[in-house]
């Protein structure tokens, strides 16, 4: 075990798990908005449903009753695509690629940032993600040495990284990421494989979740809008549940600080719309990260101060 969950083991391992993250993080949102579509595809053919919504409006049923078998077909005409399936291929030329571009970091390397096949620009993400998982993956080890902590740890931080980077690509932050690791940190508290007693995961989750719905919907009543969206409220929970309630305002104040400044930077140097959403999912996210390494130094700061 001190091998395996050794900094050097786990930071390779992290390499490889970078590289499929950046599977997730292109392909997870695309299958769940094909699945978001054929519902509402099904659910626009329910002409009983419609007639509930609307009323008699015969007519208006049937119309959408086409639309949504016109969707339907649509949906069903797509190329299949799963977290393994198509393999990995350029997204201009259709290049499948070969083992050796593949291999995580030196891959991106060896290629010069390059498709072989057609020469398109490979996105400086992809080594990104997979250099960020693999140190992050290592420091873990530094933190918690060969114990079952660190591998919670791993996983945790793999969710995290996947979900902030979807959540800044599309503002979207799936439950499928989110759920695992509100589970995750109360069983592993449970276990007691992490040093949080369960009780105090419960209530990391609990107060992670209703902390940022309170602020929200207060905002709503006085604003008319929503500042954020129920993912926010379940990527806290679910750091909550990992780090436990004490953790959670060096979280949100970390993740406040950053994200304001960056949205003020966003406007006022980029022109960036008031109106459009920035996603505040990357700055939790890294919130939660700094609080799992440095959560001790983070709260004798925050006591110092006050």
């Amino acid at each position: 075990m001190e091998v395996m969950l050794s900094p050097w083991v786990l930071g390779v391992l992290g390499l490889a798990i970078g590289s499929f993250l950046n599977v997730v993080i292109h392909r997870l949102p695309q299958m769940l908005e094909r699945g978001w579509l054929a519902d509402a595809a099904a659910y626009l053919q329910d002409e009983a449903a419609i007639a509930r919504v609307l009323g008699s409006k015969a007519q208006r049923s049937a119309e959408l009753a086409r639309q949504g078998a016109a969707l339907a077909q649509d949906v069903e005409a797509l190329p299949a695509l799963t977290l393994a399936k198509p393999r990995s291929r350029c997204p201009q030329c259709g290049h499948q690629l070969a083992w050796h571009e593949n291999i995580p970091l030196l891959g991106w390397l060896r290629l010069g940032g390059k498709c072989s096949a057609c020469g398109t620009r490979i996105s400086v993400r992809y080594p990104i993600v997979e250099a960020l998982t693999g140190v992050l993956f290592a420091a873990a080890a530094v933190l918690a040495g060969p114990t079952a902590a660190t591998a919670v740890y791993c996983l945790a931080l793999a969710l995290l990284v996947a979900a902030a980077f979807i959540d800044l690509d599309t503002t979207l932050l799936p439950n499928e990421l989110t759920l695992p690791l509100i589970g995750l940190g109360i069983v592993s508290a449970k276990l007691q494989w992490t040093p949080i007693d369960v009780e105090a995961a419960a209530l990391g989750a609990f107060f992670g979740y209703f902390s940022l719905w309170l602020v929200t919907y207060t905002f709503k009543l006085v604003r008319g809008v929503k500042g954020m969206a129920e993912g926010d409220f379940m990527l806290l929970a679910g750091m909550g549940a990992l780090l436990g309630w004490k953790a959670l305002p060096s979280i949100i104040l970390l993740s406040s600080a950053v994200g304001s400044a960056v949205g003020l930077y966003m406007i006022l140097a980029r022109g960036h719309g008031r109106n459009v959403p920035i996603p505040f999912g990357p700055y939790l996210a890294g919130g939660g990260i700094c609080a799992l390494f440095f959560g001790e130094q983070l709260n004798q700061l925050w006591t110092g101060l006050l």
